[in-house]
């Protein structure tokens, strides 16, 4: 019986040894020939084995002992990137890599997601050490070892070498893991298509933001500003999620991108909804979606202080919001489409573009479809064309209002022209009525156009008048070669007179004021008009510098006789600082650089202490 015990140690050793053989391949990886990648970029995720750490605790030391490198799983399922989904356990990849050739290579190792929180690489080195490299989103831009908006790791393999690797990733968001080998020259290559494709899709955003804007100044309509910041915010969370934003900081503390990233998605949603609302209606054809929509950009809103207390918990429920809204939004545009809604078929049209481009970038890093440029650019390409057709959309919008303002203009003649023809074929009575219709529109009309030219509030002539007749006085002091002087005129502390004394107050002053300087300027070739606000101006032709100085002078003189009194002001009483220049029109002279050195000489007077004449 004891002659047997060797025997069996023996025999448990061998069945021992066994069952590591078989156990293996869970958690043995390929090893990658890094020779062989030449030309094209080579996915990993069939080379790396996967270790979670629940705890977040393991140390490089703890992954390389042999209890935790048993626990190693290889044969991860194929595809462009490991999804390890919403965790917060940190990952260790395991990967090996090898140079069997005579002559050293270089290659780089590329984490193809910016917003991973935490990258940690470790690269072993010559001397037998390790150097480690901490990385990721909520790390400082400067820890990068490569200016990529990537993790990127370049490597040094030395001829006839073994490598491996050891790769530490965690998130406060959905894990996504694209690692890939690439060839010094191709990744360059890549590198510039990857920046010139990012730039053509902010180069779309910043001409629709432009030209939106422009549009918002000319039109006053609250939908492009709507569109303007749907567009920006958009942009700037695509900047944020491909890595191209700087680091985010308020009163030097440092800002988690991911909660900028999540809140620049909240705003941009809660933007797009705003802007749904308005360009279909959903207040008038759909009032109970419309109130679901209101809570919905409440909660938008209100989502970034989610995000900054708690990210990592709030961000699935911002996922489920954002389905929410995508589907929320294309029922609501299907009704309204239905009902014959034009803006909705844009809608429906740009929002099946943004979701196409989106379901190609989710289906090229499942590994169902292949690696190209509509599908590693999909979401961009499909927003970039979202902000098209929503520009189209607007633009439609303008043209529907449009053409409708000249149906009722026709509508209008034809009516009119009714009218006429009745009246024409009426008796001499009614064609005396005509008559004296006609005369009372052309009073009113010359009335008209005498209150367009006048100010309201002064009664005297207004910023139009004075452009109008400042055009013409230069035509023909060009044509005569006669000086024309310009005079501009401002209250001086008049914000202070209107805080002080109210605006009742302030308004009877600048009617003094008005009729004052009118009862000055004895000339009838000179005006006097107000050009907004408290500055008023005096055109006067065929007259230098000196003699616009005189009558300047007359016209503070004549405000200072007024004595109307203003507590606030150094004077103790209401003045004027004046700026007046004079020329002779030519090639290096405008009217609009006489405008612009009367200005200065305006300023320069105020500058000088007010209650006087410069230039």
């Amino acid at each position: 019986m004891p002659a047997s015990a060797p025997h069996r140690q023996s025999l448990s050793w061998l069945l021992l040894t066994l069952l590591l053989l078989l156990v293996r391949p869970a958690w043995a990886a390929q090893v990658v020939d890094a020779a062989s990648v030449t030309t094209r970029p080579l996915t990993l995720t069939a080379y790396v084995s996967v270790l979670e750490d629940p705890s977040r605790s393991l140390t490089l030391a703890d992954v390389q002992s042999s209890a935790q490198q048993a626990l190693f799983k290889a044969n991860q399922p194929p595809g462009s990137a490991l999804a390890m989904g919403f965790t917060r356990s940190a990952f260790w990849l395991k990967l090996q890599l090898s140079n069997p050739g005579d002559a050293p290579l270089q290659r780089l190792l590329v984490v193809e997601n910016p917003r991973i929180s935490h990258v940690q690489m470790n690269i072993p080195q010559a001397d037998g050490s390790v150097r480690t490299i901490n990385t990721g989103s909520d790390v400082p831009q400067s820890s990068k070892v490569y200016p990529n908006r990537n993790f990127v790791f370049p490597l040094n393999l030395p001829a006839h070498s073994e490598q491996v690797l050891y790769l530490r990733v965690e998130s406060s968001i959905g894990l996504l893991v694209p690692l890939q080998l690439w060839p010094v020259k191709a990744f360059h290559a890549y590198e510039r298509d990857d920046y010139t494709g990012k730039a053509w899709y902010f180069g779309i955003a910043v001409a629709m933001i432009l030209f939106n804007l422009m549009l918002l100044f000319a039109l006053r309509d609250p939908i492009y500003l709507l569109y303007v910041v749907f567009v920006s915010c958009t942009a700037g969370a695509l900047a944020i999620k491909n890595g191209l934003a700087p680091d985010w900081s308020i009163f030097g503390e440092p800002l988690n991108s991911n909660v900028v990233y999540y809140s620049g998605v909240s705003m941009a949603l809660a933007a797009l909804l705003l802007f749904a609302r308005r360009m279909m209606q959903f207040e008038r054809i759909l009032p109970r979606l419309d109130r679901v929509l209101r809570g919905m950009i409440l909660a938008y809103l209100l989502s970034p202080v989610a995000y900054a207390l708690a990210l990592p918990y709030f961000s699935r429920a911002g996922i489920l919001l954002n389905f929410a809204t995508a589907v929320i939004l294309l029922i609501g545009a299907g009704v309204a489409a239905f009902k014959r809604q034009r803006s909705a078929f844009f809608f429906l049209a740009a929002f099946a573009l943004l979701m196409l481009g989106g379901a190609m970038t989710s289906l090229r890093a499942m590994g169902i479809v292949p690696t190209n440029l509509f599908t590693v650019d999909g979401l961009q390409l499909g927003s970039a064309m979202e902000m098209i057709v929503l520009a189209f959309a607007l633009a439609d919008r303008f043209n529907v209002m449009r053409r409708e303002k000249a149906r009722v203009q026709e509508e209008l003649i034809r009516t009119q022209q009714q009218l006429v023809d009745n009246l024409r074929s009426s008796e001499h009575e009614l064609e005396l009525r005509v008559a004296e219709r006609t005369d009372e529109l052309r009073e009113l009309n010359n009335q008209l156009e005498a209150m367009s030219l006048t100010d309201a509030l002064t009664g005297i002539a207004n910023r139009r008048r004075f452009d109008q007749l400042l055009e013409q006085e230069w035509d023909h002091a060009r044509r005569s070669g006669e000086a024309l002087a310009l005079a501009i005129i401002d209250v001086d502390w008049f914000k202070r007179y209107n805080d002080h004394y109210g605006h009742p107050a302030g308004d009877a002053c600048l009617r003094d004021i008005a009729r004052t300087l009118a009862a000055t300027v004895n000339r009838s070739t000179d005006l006097v008009a107000r050009y907004g606000g408290e500055e008023f101006v005096l055109l006067a032709p065929m007259t230098d510098l000196a003699g616009v100085r005189g009558m300047a002078n007359k016209l503070l003189q004549a405000v200072e006789a007024l004595a109307l009194p203003h507590e606030l002001s150094p004077l103790g009483r209401v003045s004027v600082s004046i700026g007046v220049v004079a020329a002779v029109p030519s090639s290096e002279c405008s009217a609009e650089m006489l405008v612009q050195q009367a200005d200065a000489a305006l300023y320069e007077a105020k500058k000088q202490g007010r209650n006087q004449v410069e230039g």
